[in-house]
């Protein structure tokens, strides 16, 4: 019997994980269903988690408020054309665009539990900005 060596066992529990992920990811919503609720500029709890979510793991890369800077693409414009699903594909797996004028990588954040866990709640909120539901800056919670 073959011993496995500790990087395949790794790699493969990553494998097993991302699917695994990528299984609980919601079906798609009715066009009418939002993934995050802003009432006179306020948001809900989801909403709120995903603002401070963001500004933990991806404020460093794609700006503030999701607005891009050099090192990432603007998410509000991004998640005009991406789905749920292709956006957590590429927090999950990562992605890589590279050309002869620039190198564009975007890491994998499968293994980290604070984004995976919440990825709907960033999702929510980066959709509220995109969709121009919600403006730049700390948002209030409803019932606050």
């Amino acid at each position: 019997m073959r011993r496995r060596s500790a990087r395949s066992f790794r790699m493969k529990t990553v494998f097993a994980l991302t699917l695994a992920l990528l299984a609980m990811v919601p079906a798609a919503r009715a066009d009418d269903e939002k993934p995050y609720k802003v009432e006179n500029g306020k948001v809900d709890q989801a909403t709120f988690n995903g603002y401070r979510r963001y500004g933990n793991s991806c404020l460093q890369c794609h700006g503030p408020d999701g607005a891009g800077s050099s090192y990432a693409p603007n998410l509000t414009e991004s998640l005009k054309h991406l789905s749920h699903e292709q956006f957590a594909e590429t927090v999950i797996n990562g992605r890589q665009n590279i050309s002869s004028s620039q190198q564009n990588v975007m890491p994998s954040f499968g293994h980290v539990e604070d984004v995976v866990t919440y990825l709907d709640d960033i999702y929510g909120y980066l959709k509220a900005r995109s969709d121009g539901a919600l403006g730049r800056g700390r948002p209030e919670r409803i019932g606050r």
